[in-house]
């Protein structure tokens, strides 16, 4: 008897290969990072956000979900904190880059030919490009010109109406969210066991000059490695960002499957 589950893993190799055989069953793939949340927040709130995005969006348009890539690209100091904070573990942007190339043309060796990339880590975006464009780019050398695929991260699909509800007080900023109110408010609608705000840390928005120093200069980092303050995180703006977002994913990807 088939399983019943949008996990891709989770499926017998015959009923995976009756899905996917004849190119009509979209495959997501989760990308995130293991990288430090600040001190309420577990190090794969990454890796848990694209992947559950992905399982609600799989369900509305009749797809799987490949397991995520749980490593993602080196955190930076203007959007993550920096990969120099204890438990960010990261990857060489050759060595991501390459193994999503792999992972593409696998997919499509089984057959898929709709791939949609969720990307829960910011930094991982250009690297996600170019793995795209490599695995095409062989793909073609064999003579498979039909693959599409779509790329997007989930928070682009949060519009203004929905930051005037969530920031009444005025938005930072995507740049600084990490760890704010974005994420927390996720986590807290989808895996409050996961959080315990009491020990996030309160602080003003952080600031950086117009430039970068490689090594990063720890002391640009807030000490909690959130970039923003997350004490006005909820539940209830989580499940707003969980209903925009979801509902933004699920029609453009009617559009373009």
């Amino acid at each position: 008897m088939p399983v019943d589950t949008v996990f891709a893993a989770e499926l017998p190799w015959p009923d995976y290969d009756a899905r996917v055989r004849d190119g009509s069953v979209p495959i997501f793939i989760p990308i995130g990072s293991m990288e430090q949340h600040g001190c309420h927040m577990p190090m794969h709130v990454d890796v848990l956000l694209p992947t559950e995005f992905a399982r609600r969006i799989a369900k509305a348009v009749g797809a799987l979900v490949a397991p995520p890539f749980t490593y993602g690209y080196k955190s930076h100091q203007k959007s993550g904190g920096g990969n120099h904070l204890p438990g960010t573990t990261s990857l060489d942007g050759a060595t991501l880059v390459a193994a999503l190339r792999d992972v593409i043309k696998e997919f499509a060796r089984h057959g898929a030919r709709k791939i949609c990339l969720l990307n829960g880590h910011f930094e991982n975006s250009w690297f996600i490009v170019e793995g795209i464009d490599l695995a095409l780019r062989e793909l073609r050398w064999s003579g498979i010109d039909d693959v599409k695929v779509v790329v997007l991260s989930y928070w682009d699909f949060v519009d203004k109406a929905t930051i005037a509800k969530l920031y009444p007080d005025g938005f930072p900023g995507w740049e600084i969210e990490h760890g704010g109110v974005l994420e927390t408010s996720l986590m807290l609608a989808l895996y409050p066991q996961l959080v315990d705000l009491e020990r996030a840390i309160d602080h003003a928005p952080a600031t950086f000059p117009p430039y970068d120093v490689y090594p990063p200069k720890p002391e640009w980092t807030p000490r909690s490695g959130t970039l923003s303050s997350p004490k006005q995180a909820s539940k209830e703006k989580g499940e707003i960002l969980l209903d925009v977002c979801v509902g933004g994913i699920v029609e453009a990807l009617r559009n373009e499957f």
